[in-house]
């Protein structure tokens, strides 16, 4: 399982992400899931996902975006065959509620479990994109509102994450100048009065994962 799982955007470590695509660093394709930004207007939500986009060209890159709400409601098979060939899939931040909606609403949550248990793909991304791996979402309520699921989409939301982490990622800790820091500081503080497993990153840092190694950067 190879994972980069930054604080907020690219962080400061992207020679770490690359060395992820092992064999396959120059031009690869990249998968861009920006769903976490679904209760935006779209001009907003487009510009978030140029800005995705011309980060990762400029590290030599190919990224294209896969919006799950097209495959909402379809076979999950369907989005697990356009996920498979990308040798990276960057998950970008936002809010984790409305991703994880997306995410099982489209069966991405089981296709990308599936290709990361196969090491067949470099799962990267920030913030709501790395927060979704954990076991639960509980906690984060304190920053990303639950209510934009039902709200958008008639749906109840689910407090369970994808589970692919065995804790729980808390970005933006101790950043000042980044408008979540207040807050996600204190939800760390309250895991760690709970005993809750978490990590905590500031911005700049990256948790990367690379089989059995796994520190932050």
């Amino acid at each position: 399982m190879r994972l980069y799982l930054s604080s907020f955007r690219m962080g400061d470590h992207p020679d770490r992400l690359l060395a992820l695509l092992r064999e396959r660093p120059a031009h690869a394709d990249v998968a861009v899931i920006a769903n976490a930004l679904d209760a935006q207007a779209e001009p907003e939500r487009s510009a978030g996902v140029r800005r995705e986009a011309d980060e990762l060209t400029r590290l030599g890159l190919r990224p294209a975006e896969v919006d799950l709400r097209d495959f909402f409601d379809r076979p999950g098979d369907v989005i697990g065959e356009v996920l498979a060939p990308f040798p990276m899939i960057w998950v970008r931040g936002g809010n984790v509620f409305l991703l994880r909606h997306a995410m099982a609403r489209s069966g991405a949550d089981l296709a990308l479990t599936a290709l990361l248990r196969r090491d067949a793909t470099v799962y990267a991304g920030y913030s709501a994109g790395a927060c979704v791996l954990a076991p639960s979402l509980r906690g984060l309520e304190e920053c990303d509102d639950p209510q934009v699921v039902p709200a958008a989409y008639g749906d109840p939301l689910t407090w369970e994450g994808l589970g692919v982490l065995d804790h729980a990622v808390v970005p933006h800790v101790d950043s000042p100048g980044h408008p979540e820091t207040e807050v996600l500081t204190a939800v760390a503080a309250r895991y760690r009065a709970e005993g809750v497993a978490h990590r905590a990153l500031r911005d700049g840092q990256a948790l990367v994962i690379d089989g059995p190694d796994a520190r932050v950067y």
